[in-house]
């Protein structure tokens, strides 16, 4: 793969995603596009390079940038996010909103679904969200391809098993032909999909009480990065719960949240942003 194919490739990538491949990480393009290659008869990525150029081929672009981008999730993925959302996280912001009786959540980068569906499994099966509650349960994602599944709930065997356990698949979902499985009708009721960048503005339903944006903010530069941020906070209820990935932090990067908890990922709003939230979300 010549160079300049690649940096062309990784600049469509950002200017439709805000995404970055750095030098580190074009190495994954050929790989990443493989079924591309396949799908249109190509063999380089000159030769797909050359192909984008050509007028009309908008479809051709899209369907590289949902390639390149990377989807993976899974069921409760990273088990002590999870702990602290079931044990901490959800019955403070239950508690908080008792009088209302409503919670509203934001699964931002929200793949195929699975986050969001962990969560509407653990609301559920919560005491205190038994009675009358009403949740708003949303999830963007910028691929077209991937909201379409998780909005059908569907799932392969391959899928279904990676962090749930029997009990939970079983109690969950109902196993389909091919050995697939969809979400029970009662749980895919309490969630919406849209597809939707970080790059756009936030869905309709908020102010949100518990924005989770994990493993996404780690492909974008520092500025792209702080208008993320500045998004997220607008969102965000004045006393909600952002919940990044592991690998990421708003130390040092921006001064509309600071650090709770104990590592878990959890991040509330800075006490001097929320005037200025309040004045966004107006």
């Amino acid at each position: 793969m010549s160079s300049a194919s690649a940096r062309i490739i990784a600049d469509l990538l950002r200017a439709r995603t805000g995404q970055q491949l750095t030098e580190n990480r074009l190495w994954r393009i050929p790989s990443a596009l493989a079924g591309v290659f396949r799908k249109n008869g190509l063999s380089n990525l000159d030769q797909l390079v050359c192909l984008l150029a050509e007028p009309g081929n908008g479809d051709l672009a899209t369907e590289v940038v949902e390639a390149l981008i990377n989807n993976e999730t899974y069921f409760f993925r990273d088990r002590q996010m999870f702990d602290a959302l079931q044990q901490q996280v959800l019955p403070e912001l239950l508690k908080k909103r008792a009088d209302r009786k409503s919670l509203r959540i934001w699964s931002a980068g929200c793949s195929s679904g699975q986050e969001l569906l962990s969560i509407a499994m653990m609301l559920r099966d919560l005491p205190q969200a038994r009675d009358g509650w009403a949740f708003t349960l949303v999830g963007t994602d910028i691929s077209s391809r991937i909201i379409d599944q998780a909005r059908a709930g569907l799932y392969s065997q391959f899928e279904i098993q990676r962090g749930l356990a029997v009990i939970q698949m079983l109690g969950n979902f109902e196993e389909e032909d091919c050995g697939n499985w969809r979400a029970a009708p009662e749980l895919r009721r309490m969630m919406r999909f849209e597809q939707r960048s970080l790059l756009d503005s936030a869905p309709n339903g908020g102010p949100f009480d518990l924005v989770l944006c994990r493993n996404v903010l780690l492909y974008f530069d520092d500025w792209t990065r702080a208008m993320m941020f500045d998004r997220l906070r607008g969102a965000l209820a004045d006393d909600g719960r952002l919940m990044l990935g592991a690998g990421e932090t708003v130390v040092g990067q921006s001064v509309l949240f600071e650090p709770l908890g104990d590592g878990s990922g959890l991040f509330g709003p800075a006490p001097a942003a929320g005037q200025d939230a309040r004045r966004r979300r107006a």
